[in-house]
């Protein structure tokens, strides 16, 4: 049976959504995902994490609109939310919803996450759960723990599921490769989501994880293609300030696009997409006009000689597939 995987090359990332590094209102949230759709984004990602269930309202609010059969939704397991009028802080979301997030990688917390999803969206199926972060903190340190648990809890809940029909597709959301590799080597994924190991910045993901991918026939999902913001004007990367050495690659590449009249979002965005393992990038966007940029970006001009600079000043790997 193929592997089921989302349409592309745009979609859409909801942790803005769900308030993060700072408060959006409801109508901006809507105004964002309502651009998306009307750009031609058919795939739309979002977790019970963001928000403490605030992103997942929001994109149920709008999503319902279309007709179901016409977009591709996938959310996350591994967050199970228990109400707590207290509104614990979940960083780094801002004023999520009154619910206290527990890590739970069980297998009936698995179902019921799906399930709870469901009704958080107001969609009676989302197409892909990724099991979330396998980690115990953000950035993906000391994962194999976590790994252990959800291998006889979630990893086998969403295989039932699937075969169910409950969900088309699972794979893990993570910061990092290797639990990508472990889940490979025992288990039956679809599809992964990979934020920031595989950008203009960083590509770790081309030794080895790409290559079991492709043989296997699994496709990625490639998150924080301008890593947290540094390759589009911010000062973040991977969720924090930037290291001083990622600023100066950054400034390296920013001055390579310059030089040829390109902008370095555009081919931030264009170098993710080429890879062909990868079926869509997911950019996250608080507001329409951010929207509306992202899809002009994909269809900008990225002279030929930009790739070639960047591969002869080694800032891009010289097995890298680069846009034609």
């Amino acid at each position: 049976m193929p592997h089921f995987a989302p349409p592309g090359p745009l979609g859409f990332g909801g942790a803005p959504l769900g308030n993060m590094f700072e408060e959006v209102d409801d109508a901006t949230a809507e105004a964002a995902l309502a651009a998306a759709w009307d750009t031609g984004v058919r795939y739309f990602d979002t977790a019970p994490h963001y928000g403490s269930g605030l992103s997942e309202h929001r994109f149920g609010t709008i999503l319902r609109r279309y007709p179901r059969e016409d977009f591709v939704l996938s959310t996350k397991v591994g967050r199970l939310l228990r109400p707590d009028a207290s509104r614990p802080d979940n960083p780094p979301f801002k004023n999520g919803l009154p619910f206290r997030v527990e890590i739970d990688y069980s297998y009936d917390a698995t179902v019921r996450s799906v399930e709870d999803s469901c009704q958080r969206l107001g969609l009676a199926q989302i197409d892909i759960a990724f099991v979330h972060d396998l980690a115990a903190d953000h950035l993906g340190e000391e994962w194999t723990e976590q790994f252990e648990l959800a291998r006889t809890g979630a990893l086998r809940a969403l295989t039932d599921l699937r075969d169910q029909g409950v969900i088309k597709g699972w794979g893990l959301g993570v910061n990092l490769t290797e639990p990508c590799i472990r889940a490979l080597e025992e288990a039956d994924p679809d599809v992964f989501l990979l934020a920031g190991r595989y950008s203009l910045l960083d590509q770790p993901a081309l030794d080895q994880l790409f290559p079991m991918c492709a043989e296997r026939g699994v496709r990625v999902v490639v998150g924080g293609p301008y890593n947290s913001g540094l390759l589009a004007g911010g000062r973040n990367f991977d969720y924090q300030e930037a290291p001083p050495e990622m600023v100066a690659k950054r400034d390296k590449i920013l001055a390579i696009c310059e030089r040829h009249g390109a902008d370095i979002r555009a081919a931030a965005l264009q170098f993710c997409a080429a890879h062909p393992v990868v079926a869509a990038i997911i950019p996250g966007a608080k507001r329409a006009e951010k929207v509306e940029d992202n899809a002009r970006l994909m269809t900008a001009t990225v002279p030929a000689a930009v790739w070639q600079e960047l591969r002869d000043a080694s800032l891009i790997s010289a097995d890298a597939p680069v846009p034609n």
